[in-house]
């Protein structure tokens, strides 16, 4: 799932090539994001357009050969020339007058071909690594010919034609780890190797063969009169910085250099990029209201909370830290940065939701998106949202830009915790960090590649936190030291739970309720208009729409077990994202979209049939109630981390979906139901110790 879609989208014929091309955004001045090398297409950029296209328009095209673009048969077809010519296509085609131009790569040359040619189209311009040929000859690597055969295909010598033609895969998995030379850059290496493959190498040998030469470059950096900009990182693989010295130079602007990025710093420090990008383009284009700076005075403090959309648990928590927040500070003033459903929740408990959350990408869709009959390859989906989480951070930083916070509280916001790590200088506010698991651990089906992976995520969180230990004013688990699985974060690396004891503080489970409360169920299935004499199984799969598959086998199962047991009601809460209307009916069967206090209707039940997320089960698990869970299919966290802790609990029994058909749940219905159970008690006080920890932040 893509964190911001188009607003436009289409094609423009360029020279008879057909060009795709998509417009986002509406402010002004207008953004040109040129293509690169046609192996990478346009989408490249996704990491820049949700943010920029928050505050200017923003046009994206493919090169020929590229994405959504034609594939030419002709070289000429892939000169510079030619998509320059394409630019100028998109920006008539789109009503666009003149835009401040960035280009990566060989991009550069091509932006570089535009503001010579057209400098009336063109307000500003910014150069990443630019391939123009003006740099140093690379000292450490050798080079080999292109276009003749070689007796070796080690390393560059893989940058050839007939190698190309013979694994093309081979060589974009080379040339790609080369380009993204930063630790810890799997995910960018895999989507950059995953475009590369859409592209053929026939089309990328003519690319090859319409190169840039050095006398062309040199005598094109005098006729630009814009405003430029030059970026380059300083542990670039593919050029040296030597040649961006000399287009700095030659275009009289400034040279920033990353330390430590490599060929491609948009991709692999977007935030530091995007922040410096828009310096630029408010420097060209100042804007018409200026950014506001506000003096520090005597205030009452104020926090803002962000609460992870993925599952309506962590909103139940965190609204009970918060009541405990304001019974320690009675004048402290708390705002919501949420995303539905959690909104939904906040907002029937009258919280005060800051209106920047209407920015936000959508998270719990994404995760909805990548779930299929309860199968949900949690890790995975966790790292396609990389352009959700880059794009919500930006929101963030711009929140507090704008209006002063004292403290950030941030339940399992990811986004904040990485990209602060990633940027400590951004953050200015204190940080408490919560989460209920710790550790990414890799499926069985993902092989000996996905544990790898797996364990490099570990490695860079290990090592941000170890790095900046500043970052995290305040690291809060939501639960025990014997909750957290007894695993090691990967080979070579500490175990778990030793290394989340050095660097935590323990809260106990927070339940968002007091169980004691719910303890007469006689009065309590009274007042929620259940008959006292009717056996009551309800089922729920949480707020992300992952469990309609689950629902739909309940449902099944649902008239085989009422056979054997008559008085049998069973209510089925589709939650938010699921229609109800989609469901099958059945006499005794009731189905809800969304019940507020869901919690009090599971401690309620007979038996509750649940998928295996935390929140729900520990609040079976609180208020002692029967109940079957099926984990999804790949979900790490719920097969491992959940699991771990409700057998440390005894509560719950754990079902297999792929392995359960209709007539095996309503056996287990059957034999669960109002069957008494006795559980590890939950702590009810966690609430007040966590926001004790907070509390100590302001």
């Amino acid at each position: 799932m893509r964190a911001r879609e188009p607003d436009i989208e289409g094609y423009v014929e360029s020279d008879g090539v057909k060009i795709g091309y998509e417009v986002f955004g509406a402010g002004e001045p207008t953004i040109l994001l040129m293509p690169t090398w046609a192996a990478v297409q346009s989408r490249r950029w996704k990491g820049q357009v949700p943010y920029l296209a928050r505050h200017y328009r923003v046009i994206t095209f493919d090169g020929p050969g590229s994405g959504r673009s034609e594939r030419p048969a002709k070289t000429a077809a892939y000169r510079s020339q030619a998509i320059m010519a394409a630019a100028v296509a998109v920006l008539d085609t789109t009503d666009t007058a003149a835009a401040i131009g960035v280009g990566v790569s060989r991009g550069g040359g091509y932006l570089l071909e535009l503001a010579a040619h057209h400098p009336d189209r063109v307000l500003g311009a910014v150069f990443v690594a630019a391939a123009l040929n003006l740099a140093d000859p690379r000292t450490d690597r050798t080079e080999y010919s292109f276009d003749e055969p070689l007796d070796t295909d080690v390393g560059w010598a893989m940058y050839n034609q007939h190698y190309w033609r013979q694994d093309w895969p081979g060589f974009i998995e080379f040339f790609m780890g080369e380009v993204l030379s930063e630790a810890h850059s799997t995910k960018q290496i895999e989507d950059c190797i995953d475009w590369g493959l859409e592209t053929a190498p026939e089309d990328m040998i003519r690319l090859q063969h319409a190169l840039y030469v050095p006398e062309e470059a040199v005598s094109l950096v005098p006729r630009v009169r814009c405003p430029s900009l030059v970026v380059h990182g300083s542990n670039d693989r593919i050029l040296d910085v030597s040649g961006s010295a000399r287009l700095a130079e030659g275009l009289g602007c400034e040279l920033v250099v990353f330390e430590g990025s490599g060929h491609v710093p948009d991709a692999r420090d977007p935030v530091r990029f995007n922040l410096l990008l828009r310096e630029f383009i408010d420097r060209v284009c100042p804007p018409v209201q200026a950014r506001r700076w506000t003096r520090a005075r005597s205030r009452a403090p104020r926090a803002l909370y962000l609460s992870s959309p993925i599952g309506l648990g962590h909103a139940l928590r965190d609204v009970a830290i918060a009541s405990e927040l304001r019974a320690l500070r009675s004048d402290l003033e708390i705002d919501w940065l949420a995303q539905h459903p959690v909104t939904a929740v906040l907002a029937g408990r009258g919280e005060r939701i800051h209106p920047a959350s209407a920015w936000l990408a959508n998270e719990s869709a994404h995760i909805a998106s990548e779930a299929a009959d309860h199968d949900l390859h949690c890790f995975q989906a966790f790292r396609r949202m990389d352009e959700i989480l880059l794009a919500n951070f930006h929101v963030l930083h711009d929140v507090l830009e704008e209006g002063h916070y004292d403290l950030v509280v941030g339940d399992e916001a990811w986004d904040a915790d990485h990209f602060w790590h990633e940027n400590p200088e951004l953050k200015r506010s204190a940080f408490a960090w919560l989460t209920d698991f710790v550790g990414w651990l890799p499926m069985p089906s993902g092989g000996e590649r996905e544990a790898a992976i797996a364990a490099d995520y570990n490695a860079e969180m290990i090592e941000q936190v170890e790095r900046y230990p500043r970052i995290r004013d305040r690291a809060i688990f939501v639960g025990d030291a014997e909750d957290i699985v007894p695993d090691r974060f990967g080979p070579g690396l500490p175990p778990i739970r030793e290394w989340v004891q050095e660097h935590y503080d323990f809260a106990g489970y927070v339940t968002g309720f007091d169980p004691v409360g719910l303890a007469d169920r006689v009065a309590l299935r009274e007042s929620l208009g259940y008959s006292a004499d009717e056996r009551l199984c309800v089922v729920t799969v949480g707020g992300s729409g992952v469990g309609g598959a689950l629902l739909r086998l309940v449902i099944d199962a649902f008239p085989l077990a009422r056979r054997e047991l008559p008085d049998l009601h069973m209510v089925v809460v589709a939650g938010p994202r699921i229609d109800p209307a989609s469901l099958p009916a059945h006499p005794g069967l009731e189905v809800r979209a969304y019940v507020d206090g869901l919690f009090r209707h599971l401690a309620a039940c007979d038996l509750a049939v649940v998928q295996g997320g935390l929140t729900t089960c520990m609040e079976l698990t609180a208020n002692g109630r029967p109940f079957l869970y099926f984990p999804l299919r790949n979900h790490f966290e719920q097969n491992y981390h959940v699991r771990h802790r409700l057998q440390r609990y005894g509560a719950g029994r754990c079902m297999d979906y792929s392995t359960t058909d209709p007539e095996a749940l309503a056996a287990a219905i059957l034999a669960e139901i109002g069957r008494p159970v006795r559980y590890r008690p939950v702590e009810s006080t966690g609430a007040g110790v966590a926001a004790a920890q907070i509390a100590t932040l302001l």
